[in-house]
């Protein structure tokens, strides 16, 4: 059985976090596969976003993030599908 790192998302609303956790990588059908410690450090950051306590879910995570949405342009603006328009 080996380890290697991985940096998962997680994601509630408009705020999102970068957890660090270890995989364990093992020769059965159900490889990689988080350890318990790391589940439960993943349900605690979703937690914590959920009650929008971004001071607890920043002491568990590498990074926490607030999502901001962008409108999409449109056709007066120069813009077609997303690209300038020559």
């Amino acid at each position: 059985m080996s380890l290697r790192l991985s940096t998962r998302l997680v994601r509630e609303g408009a705020l999102a976090a970068e957890v660090d956790v270890k995989l364990l990588d093992a020769k059965d059908a159900w490889a990689p596969y988080l350890s318990l410690d790391d589940a439960y450090r993943l349900d605690d950051v979703r937690d914590a976003l959920r009650d929008g306590d971004v001071e607890r879910a920043s002491r568990i995570a590498a990074r926490v993030y607030r999502l901001t949405p962008i409108q999409k342009a449109s056709r007066k603006s120069g813009l077609r599908d997303g690209r300038p328009t020559p």
